[in-house]
């Protein structure tokens, strides 16, 4: 086992995970930066980071786009705004724009569930760390990348407590920079790399992004 750092190889939770890489972007607090939190698993990661280093959070969704005659197959995926696609000339191009609408709106729904009505920050020129709890193949944060690039920040950072050691080059080409905390070379899934891994609840989510909840 060999890790990025002296840290041993198990992380207690997701709290301490945010704390250990708030370490690591120190250079960035109180700079003109923002998390953008990966829910549901990111977002306790990121609000440690934003919370130590005193930067806006706020959270990237983004959905595959399943190939007609395999769901799992990614043949694209879309965000709130920009999408990416592969060539697939197969592919009805109707397919294609009713899945981008029906993605759309689940995404919408969930982005009006964590952050009420509240627009998402705009990232021009900002620079953007994105956080998750773990990358395990990284096909999806791949994506979230490429469609904040079309957004224009000044610089994408990737902060992520575990991921398999194999997958290091492919965000060291994609993000501008990348912080880890532990690259396995034998990966268990991002779970067992935490003592304690309890599926995130929304209702935590959204207390976490400090949305002022509707019950008050």
């Amino acid at each position: 086992f060999k890790s990025g750092s002296m840290y041993n190889e198990l992380l207690n939770d997701r709290k301490e995970a945010g704390i250990l890489l708030s370490e690591r972007l120190k250079k960035y607090q109180n700079s003109n930066t923002i998390i953008l939190a990966v829910p549901r698993g990111g977002v306790p990661v990121g609000y440690e980071i934003a919370k130590r280093l005193h930067l806006p959070m706020d959270i990237v969704l983004s959905k595959k786009i399943g190939h007609p005659n395999n769901k799992e197959y990614a043949i694209g995926a879309v965000s709130m705004n920009p999408m990416t696609l592969k060539e697939h000339p197969e592919v009805p191009q109707r397919y294609i724009e009713d899945e981008v609408i029906r993605l759309r709106k689940l995404l919408k729904e969930k982005y009006e569930l964590y952050m009420g009505n509240r627009e998402p920050i705009d990232i021009q020129g900002k620079n953007v760390i994105v956080v998750d709890d773990g990358i395990a193949t990284g096909n999806t944060l791949i994506a979230s990348i490429s469609m904040l690039r079309k957004k224009e920040p000044a610089k994408i950072i990737v902060a992520v407590p575990v991921l398999p050691a194999d997958v290091i080059p492919i965000f060291q080409r994609n993000a501008d920079e990348f912080v880890y905390l532990i690259a396995a070379k034998y990966f268990r899934g991002v779970g067992g790399f935490y003592e304690q891994f309890d599926q995130v609840e929304d209702e935590e989510v959204i207390r976490m992004l400090g949305v002022p909840s509707a019950i008050q």
